[in-house]
């Protein structure tokens, strides 16, 4: 059995927006708020993320998530990636580096913006250490002794990666996706997918973008992610998708 914990569904810069008198930016509904997107994942004894945006330390808290396994990195955009600092906890607790994937790409990212953790030489005592894995397009990997599948999809111009693990898929920024990417989500019960808004968007899946390619998946269930105050609120927006289809809020927990 695997579960899922949604720690963040909001777009890059959360909801509500810093100084926006949006209506849904001023809405008392908790599934309005949304932090940063990431998602917390547990089977067997394998606690792992996948994102550690700005709002990592508040998600970890709030979650009380007690161990972290590793980190899967979609990309390397602030609002997945720079909460990295805040792994200290878990590293001086569980005393050894932490596992982080990533493509080559957002790796040698990280390696700049957060030069001191990757320090070999007179490293600072009281930064965190990690362990890198580099992520390939078509080279699944295990963790915990369960095969990751990367799929490779497109934010606008930029490759990033989705990962499927058992029957379970989470693909957040996308805007298009090779055929033979889809291949690789046959027969997924539970998909996990972007929505930024009703309006078009150049790099992100629109709400009418992501409900046709959850019918082209055909999953059990399907959540929608990454979510801007402009799709609406949540009660409204939420009651005209399909029955199998729903707007993940922060702090959901399903199980697969």
């Amino acid at each position: 059995m695997m579960k899922v914990y949604f720690l963040g569904t909001g777009t890059s810069q959360g909801i509500p927006v810093i100084g926006s008198t949006h209506p849904v930016c001023k809405s008392t509904d908790l599934k309005d708020k949304r932090l940063r997107v990431s998602v917390w994942i547990t089977w067997d004894d394998n606690s792992i993320v996948i994102d550690c945006g700005p709002d990592f330390r508040q998600q970890m808290l709030k979650s009380e998530c007690p161990k972290l396994d590793a980190i899967l990195f979609t990309h390397e955009h602030a609002d997945h990636t720079a909460g990295l600092d805040d792994i200290r906890p878990f590293f001086f607790r569980q005393k050894s580096d932490i596992p982080i994937y990533g493509h080559i790409r957002v790796l040698e990212n990280l390696k700049i913006r957060f030069d001191y953790i990757f320090e070999t030489e007179n490293k600072y005592p009281g930064a965190p250490g990690v362990q890198t894995f580099e992520v390939k397009s078509n080279h699944d990997f295990t963790i915990g002794g369960t095969n990751v599948i990367p799929v490779n999809v497109n934010h606008g111009n930029l490759q990033i990666f989705g990962y499927r693990i058992h029957d379970f898929v989470y693909l957040t920024d996308v805007k298009s996706m090779d055929d033979s990417e889809i291949e690789k989500l046959k027969g997924v019960k539970v998909l996990v997918v972007n929505a930024l808004r009703e309006e078009p968007h150049h790099s992100h899946f629109s709400l009418q973008d992501a409900l046709d390619f959850i019918h082209l998946i055909q999953p059990e269930r399907a959540y929608l992610t990454h979510i801007s105050h402009l799709m609406g609120f949540h009660e409204e927006v939420q009651q005209r998708l399909p029955s199998n289809v729903f707007l993940a809020y922060d702090n959901l927990k399903i199980t697969i």
